[in-house]
């Protein structure tokens, strides 16, 4: 016995919306949000993700970033200064 198989219709109806563009979406039945919904609201961003690995520094260079970063962040400016020579361009 076959049977066809169908789409699921939510995921036909999503895919149609996300092929719109936002002006052709009606929003006009959806209610505005009350001012207390906002009341604490946090603007979220997005992190990138992150690995934590074990990694061995000459002790000059862990130095060198700590002596420039004594509140702390130098973890982060060491990532900055590897993203920033991995994208930069180069002749391979």
């Amino acid at each position: 016995m076959s049977e066809e198989i169908t789409e699921d219709p939510l995921s036909a109806e999503i895919a149609a919306l996300m092929a719109m563009s936002d002006d052709t979406i009606d929003t006009a039945d959806i209610p505005e949000a009350p001012e207390e919904n906002w009341r604490g609201a946090k603007r979220a961003y997005q992190r990138t993700r992150k690995q934590s690995i074990t990694m061995r520094l000459d002790a000059s260079v862990v130095e060198w970033f700590k002596a420039r970063w004594p509140d702390g962040g130098y973890q982060t400016a060491m990532n900055d200064a590897l993203k920033a020579y991995v994208e930069e361009p180069r002749a391979e």
